[in-house]
């Protein structure tokens, strides 16, 4: 048997997260959707995204100058529309979303560390002990993380007991006229307009939280290859 050029199966997955097309729909130019799809949960199974988006991440972070490894991250998270009727879905009663929320961390450069999706109804600061342990498995070099004030209170000295991370709370100057992007800041609202270049990303369309992961991970792999 013939075996399949892996390269044609990764520009297969990376035109589905593109475009948003079905597994199904994907123009025959490609191997045929069982064969794409068949790799795809092979890789994820075997974390084989988490392992080439690190490796991609550090090779970006040294050709611009920096260490491989972040030792600062920047959390925030993103309440997404529900794509049908079968997505996972809960109400983001502050952003008046229903849908699902991503939880994430990046570096200064706006690069993905780290990934967790719930439903929206779900609050940040709840969901953040979770991303401390995700975070954990994900990049052990990270040591401070700038968060905004939906993150203050009880849950910075929980986090610091807990995992060791030293979160800085960064309060926007919401007294201030006109539009003034927060220091810091500004650069994870940027990954979440990245992601939304993606359509398979600018709504929910995954069945599985694990899923709504890995696409936002593989829009963030494709994102580091054009970098190179």
């Amino acid at each position: 048997m013939k075996e399949p050029c892996l390269r044609l199966i990764w520009n297969a997955i990376f035109y589905l997260v593109k475009t948003g097309c079905q597994w199904r729909m994907l123009p025959l130019d490609f191997p045929k959707w069982q064969l794409v799809y068949y790799y795809y949960r092979k890789w994820a199974s075997q974390l084989d995204f988490d392992l080439l988006l690190e490796k991609l991440r550090g090779h970006v972070r040294v050709k611009r100058g920096q260490s491989m490894e972040p030792s600062v991250g920047i959390m925030d998270s993103q309440s997404v529309r529900w794509g049908n009727n079968a997505s996972l879905n809960g109400i983001d009663g502050n952003k008046k979303v229903k849908g699902i929320k991503r939880h994430v961390i990046v570096d200064k450069n706006g690069f993905l560390i780290a990934v967790m999706v719930t439903i929206a109804n779900v609050h940040d600061s709840k969901a953040a002990y979770l991303l401390m342990r995700v975070l954990k498995e994900m990049c052990s070099s990270v040591k401070n993380i700038l968060a905004d004030g939906g993150y203050r209170g009880e849950l910075v000295d929980n986090i610091k007991k807990k995992f060791g991370y030293v979160i800085q709370v960064v309060i926007s100057a919401y007294k201030e006229q006109g539009f003034r992007p927060i220091q810091k800041r500004w650069i994870v609202e940027r990954t979440f307009s990245w992601m939304d270049y993606n359509r398979r990303l600018c709504r929910n369309y995954e069945l599985t939280f694990d899923s709504a992961e890995e696409m936002v991970k593989l829009a963030t792999i494709r994102l580091l290859l054009r970098k190179i």
